[in-house]
């Protein structure tokens, strides 16, 4: 058996000890864990791009095939129902044989109501977790998606197990992989959308493929947080490069972000002092760190960077304490990722429910937990130069506190955003991102 193997099958008894003690203390029998379904355009013949379930693919690292489903119940192997339709329209995914298969009893089923055959026939105490299929309603389960159920299970599915955490690292080194040629693509006056088909091409990926919607930005677009366009004119001149693109392993995620200078050296140096900032950062992610002191302390770090690069006027505290710290730093400093890019159960108070509250004045913090070993979380620090942010300082107090011709002279880069992904291990972290760029130079 390689180690891979054994990680797995370490996962896997480890995912049936906690559906099992989770099952026992909400009083369900057995859960029914779904793939997820194609969903239809409206008013079309075709679909969306197919997404697989966390919970699934926490079970089988199978992402592109709907309609599985797996069926756990204590004490036994669980039953993978494997959807593989007589089709001649589209190509049937193969029936799964992988070393991982070996922990399921493995059955091909042509539809869900093949599916529905295979399982008991009562299905009175068993909970669904999904979003179920319209055939499901005729199925008579218990419950669909039970919060006495879910909830524990969200919840622990911050800590990672080994395999899961190779999982991890191996799509930190495919997006470290892409980064790269991204970058280069850049350096060579791509546009935004050639810089996103090098990455693709250097990550061996489709589109659809990937966890997220990369974010390639030139020059001023890098002030945009989400942004969606891929243009294809060159602009200009090229200022500044923000891409923040991932991969996903097996249905693990990488959230990956990284600026370039084009020729600038002053933007250049803010990026380098942002970098900085960013693994001072780091260092202070730990076992019992809460995560609302790091991010409080990165609006210090980044009034500081502004304070020094003469963005503001005013010194690091005073810029956090007037709220001009969020006018360059908006969102949250990072989440928890995983299944998801955004992993359930940032905000989880406990295993039954609650929110832990976010600092006032924080409102887009996605993770307000105490940080344990296991956990995997994204350290993304940023200083952008928003126009309805500056604008809404411009006119209150806000407005002498900042140095508006240096303002000015930086909007045409954007914004700066360094993103890593850090596991927390017992003693500090692992910079999965950091390493992995070093593993592909």
């Amino acid at each position: 058996m390689t180690d891979l193997q054994a990680e797995y099958a370490a996962h896997a008894a480890s995912l049936q000890q906690r559906f099992e003690h989770t099952l026992a203390a909400s009083g369900w029998q057995s859960a029914l864990v779904y793939s997820g379904s194609l969903t239809p355009i409206f008013r079309d013949d075709q679909t969306q791009p197919f997404r697989a379930h966390a919970w699934f693919k926490a079970w089988a690292p199978l992402t592109g095939v709907p309609d599985c489903l797996i069926h756990v119940q204590p004490g036994a192997k669980p039953l993978l129902l494997f959807h593989q339709p007589t089709d001649f329209w589209y190509e049937p995914a193969p029936l799964p044989d992988g070393p991982w298969t070996r922990h399921f009893d493995l059955l091909a089923v042509p539809d869900l109501t093949a599916a529905r055959s295979a399982l008991p026939r009562s299905l009175a105490r068993t909970a669904f977790i999904g979003e179920p299929p319209a055939e499901a309603e005729s199925w008579g389960l218990g419950a669909i998606n039970p919060p006495e159920l879910l909830l524990p299970l969200d919840y622990g599915r911050a800590v990672k197990t080994p395999y899961e955490l190779t999982m991890l690292r191996a799509a930190s080194r495919t997006a470290a992989s892409g980064h790269r040629a991204a970058a280069a693509a850049f350096q060579a006056g791509a546009t935004e959308y050639e810089i996103h088909l090098a990455f693709l091409a250097a990550c061996g990926l489709r589109e659809q493929e990937l966890p997220y919607n990369a974010i390639v930005a030139l020059n001023e677009a890098g002030a945009v947080l989400h942004y969606q366009n891929l243009r294809r004119h060159r602009p200009a001149l090229h200022h500044s490069l923000l891409i923040d693109a991932g991969t996903q392993f097996n249905g693990y995620a990488s959230d990956v972000t990284r600026t370039w200078s084009f020729r600038d050296p002053d933007f250049r140096d803010l990026i380098d002092a942002v970098d900085a900032a960013q693994q001072q950062l780091c260092a202070q992610v730990r076992p019992g760190a809460d995560w609302r002191d790091i991010h409080l302390a990165s609006h210090r770090a980044i009034a500081q960077v502004a304070h020094e690069a003469g963005i503001i006027r005013c010194s690091p505290d005073q810029a956090v304490e007037c709220g001009v710290s969020s006018v360059f730093l908006p969102h949250g400093i990072g989440h928890l990722l995983g299944l998801q890019v955004h992993d359930v159960a940032g905000l989880q108070k406990t295993p039954e429910g609650g929110d832990i509250p976010r600092p006032a004045g924080h409102p887009y913090l996605r993770l307000t937990r105490v940080l344990e070993p296991g956990f995997v979380v994204t350290m993304e620090p940023g200083l952008y130069f928003i126009e309805p942010l500056l604008a809404q300082a411009r006119g209150d107090a806000r407005a002498a506190l900042i140095n508006w011709p240096r303002v000015e002279a930086l909007r045409r880069f954007g914004g700066i955003r360094i993103e890593d992904n850090l596991a927390v291990t017992a003693t500090g972290s692992e910079n999965l991102t950091r390493e992995a760029f070093a593993a592909v130079a």
